[in-house]
């Protein structure tokens, strides 16, 4: 049977009233590709490959440059987490806490700046981005968070700063000038119930960015992640861009924990969990481990009835993350015990294609294309 040619998720606009006070960079609705690119994804359900971090297994994370190489492999998605400074800009960080991710500890003009803090239950010491403005946070450089798994990423160490989301948006327009389609971000509001707690929330700055950049309308091509469950749902209530409901293996989510809600992930991801996540969000980003679990010698087993049961309730299933490199495999898929080396990544994510998933989030997005390409038969 010949299978549907690659295609982008069904995405949908947002409705809502800008925040005031923000800056952003300027950019009218009219500048924002449209055509095609978009469109096909109304009638198409190929398996969508979102870049995680951008090409984050080969440019550190979260940086244009990463956004960038992902952008020209082939996806039309990328993954930005966001997070606010002090003056109340978002920017494209996997953690407010930048020590591992920046070259903050060698500024000494910074080293006052290094502290403790509790998120979401956990004890945190290092930098935080609620602690520098972003004029202050534009003097450091990124770096590699993994450089154990990723040595030749170092190569990029110090030379790309921290990216703001305008400026990610701004670079999916001009590159999808060049290259003739609508690129797209999967934005991820990141700790909530945290920065909602010290007067700094995301949601509003987000939902003015995308207002501010002609992205509030039906078909634009964003989508939001969360792991919490409140500001998803409060979303719904105001917008109609899609949302992605993001769980994990074990826990729950913060903000349950906070309202004293006893429902772990487990249970958001049992039948009855996902018909309420269908009643607000579109998509389920699950870990890979929910969809098809690791027995304790670390090899896959069965597939679990997550993706048809998300199926069932009207949800897309979009698990994380693929990672080429031996340790994030399953152990059976290692080509060694080298840190660094790559094991059978293909093998890997054509078990999830066969098991359903209508997408997945990857390091490496070239090799997670070439995956998807095979499945199709191309």
């Amino acid at each position: 049977m010949k299978r549907k040619r690659v295609g982008v998720l069904v995405l949908s606009g947002l409705v809502l009233a800008t925040a005031a006070g923000l800056a952003v960079g300027p950019a009218a609705a009219g500048e924002q590709p449209a055509p095609d690119a978009v469109a096909t994804g109304h009638g198409h359900d190929d398996p969508v490959i979102v870049g995680h971090r951008g090409a984050s297994g080969y440019r550190p994370e979260h940086t244009l440059a990463s956004y960038e190489l992902a952008w020209r492999m082939g996806v039309d998605f990328v993954d930005v987490d966001l997070v606010p400074t002090k003056d109340g800009q978002l920017v494209a960080r996997h953690e407010p806490e930048i020590g591992g991710t920046t070259d903050v500890a060698d500024h000494p003009e910074f080293a006052a700046r290094r502290t403790s803090k509790v998120i979401d239950g956990t004890k945190l010491t290092g930098w935080f981005t609620e602690d520098f403005t972003l004029a202050e946070l534009k003097t450091l450089r990124a770096k590699e968070r993994i450089p154990e798994n990723r040595p030749n990423n170092q190569l990029y160490d110090g030379r790309f700063p921290i990216a703001t989301y305008q400026e990610v948006l701004d670079l999916s327009r001009r590159l999808g000038r060049e290259l003739h389609r609508t690129l797209g971000t999967y934005p991820e509001v990141k700790h909530s119930t945290y920065f909602t707690s010290i007067d700094n929330p995301i949601e509003p700055k987000l939902v003015a960015l995308l207002n501010r950049n002609g992205l509030n309308r039906p078909g634009a091509p964003v989508a939001i992640q969360s792991f919490e469950v409140s500001n998803l749902q409060a979303l719904h209530r105001q917008v109609r861009v899609p949302l992605l409901q993001l769980t994990e293996a074990s826990g729950a989510p913060a903000d349950l924990v906070a309202k004293g809600d006893k429902r772990t992930y487990a249970d958001l991801v049992s039948p009855a969990g996902l018909r309420e996540i269908a009643k607000y969000a579109t998509y389920l980003g699950p870990d890979k481990s929910q969809v098809i679990p690791l027995d304790a010698d670390e090899n896959p087993g069965s597939p679990t009835s997550l993706v048809a049961d998300a199926h069932r309730a009207g949800l897309k299933v979009a698990p994380y993350t693929f990672r080429n490199e031996n340790p994030f495999l399953p152990a059976n898929l290692r080509s060694s015990e080298s840190p660094t080396a790559y094991g059978n990544v293909f093998a890997e994510e054509a078990a999830f294609l066969k098991a359903g998933v209508d997408g997945f989030f990857a390091d490496q997005p070239d090799t997670a294309l070439e995956s998807l390409h095979d499945f199709l038969g191309r």
